[in-house]
């Protein structure tokens, strides 16, 4: 029995847009390959492999890099089977790509060449595993039509292939465009995918599986909290999705104002929910009778989680409120009775338009004391 470790989407040296924490958030995912590689050691992994976007740029930093190389020189220490494939993050066209610069001293196999072919064999517990991948290269690999020559020589042993591309999914030549038709009838044993950053297990066999990336970049792009480790045995190959424990939660929380009477209650009602470990984005919707500010409310949240963005996508306030400060005597209460003149006449487009500058202009009319 040989146990696989698929790695993909690492994207490491990505540093989010968040205020206040981007370093120590890019400092975090960045340490997800030195555990990985001490997960391998530690979990009886025979073989590596790493399909695509390692590296959030093909330029990362000189210091991120001899991290990197250090730690992956740690598993071919142990006697672990390793390959590298770039990706379209970490592109190999570029003259001055991280893998050009660093081919030399890459530990394990790295793979160069811009047409699929058998880039090595590996023997893992004395069984040869053929790995058949490509770099793609701009102006040398071939995309049209999408990849479907899938080289599979007839020698003893399991067969993979290692690719960062697009099944099915045509997005261009540098997403690797690849046929699932015809990867389908290969006879490959597995197929190691990197490129798209869910989990996804298609097949039989060949058993062809996206890994998906492991740590998240934003909420859009959350993450799968696992290692996929591949089992190759007598019966083929089988996957599971191994949990690290350790991948910092991103999550999305939609909260509707109008089921609240106060700000206050809303603000409770979020705080009960909010994971303290996570970071976590709040999407505020419906129509509040009351005056929201999303800065306020992110500050007022801020204590409580990794990291907290807040999103309003409320309707402007409700008709109740409107109507009790258009009666006021006031500056505030003539800016309303105007706004509100506004919203018998308006389009359901502009209305949108319409509610929401009603709610800005009166927290600037409230000056510090709403955005407090």
């Amino acid at each position: 029995m040989i146990r696989v470790l698929h790695l993909a989407d690492l994207h490491l040296g990505y540093e989010p847009p968040w205020s206040g924490i981007a370093k120590a958030r890019r400092k975090e995912r960045d340490g997800r390959l030195a555990k990985a590689v001490a997960w391998a050691l530690q979990n009886d992994i025979d073989l590596v492999l790493i399909a695509g976007d390692l590296f959030e740029t093909h330029r990362p930093p000189a210091e991120l890099v001899d991290t990197v190389i250090r730690e992956l020189n740690r598993l071919v220490a142990a006697g672990i089977g390793l390959v590298t494939v770039p990706g379209n993050h970490d592109e190999i066209s570029y003259h001055d790509s991280v893998y050009r610069r660093e081919r030399q001293r890459w530990p394990g196999i790295l793979v160069e060449n811009p047409n699929l072919e058998k880039a090595a064999t590996i023997h893992c517990q004395g069984a040869p595993v053929h790995i058949y991948s490509l770099a793609y290269t701009s102006g040398l690999t071939r995309t049209h039509p999408p990849l479907s020559a899938f080289p599979r020589s007839d020698e003893a042993g399991f067969h993979i292939a290692l690719l960062h591309g697009s099944l099915d999914w045509n997005r261009g030549d540098r997403s690797l465009p690849i046929d699932g038709k015809s990867l389908e009838q290969t006879g490959y044993d597995y197929v190691a995918l990197g490129h798209i950053h869910q989990h996804v297990v298609r097949g039989k066999r060949p058993l062809i599986v996206y890994a998906g990336m492991i740590d998240g970049k934003h909420f859009d792009d959350p993450g799968v909290g696992g290692y996929t480790v591949v089992t190759l045995d007598a019966a083929g190959a089988s996957v599971a999705l191994e949990p690290v424990g350790d991948a910092r939660p991103l999550l999305t929380l939609t909260v509707d104002a109008g089921l609240y009477d106060t700000y206050e209650e809303l603000v409770q009602a979020v705080c009960s929910d909010l994971p303290r470990e996570a970071a976590v984005r709040v999407v505020v919707t419906g129509t509040p009778v009351f005056s929201l500010s999303p800065e306020r409310l992110a500050r007022e949240l801020e204590p409580l989680a990794y990291y907290v963005e807040v999103v309003d996508e409320t309707q402007g306030l409700a008709d109740e409120l409107i109507q009790q400060l258009a009666v006021e005597p006031t500056v505030r209460g003539a800016f309303v009775r105007r706004m509100r003149a506004r919203l018998v006449t308006a389009s359901p487009d502009e209305e949108k338009l319409i509610r929401r500058a009603l709610v800005r202009g009166l927290q600037a009319l409230a000056g510090e004391e709403a955005r407090r």
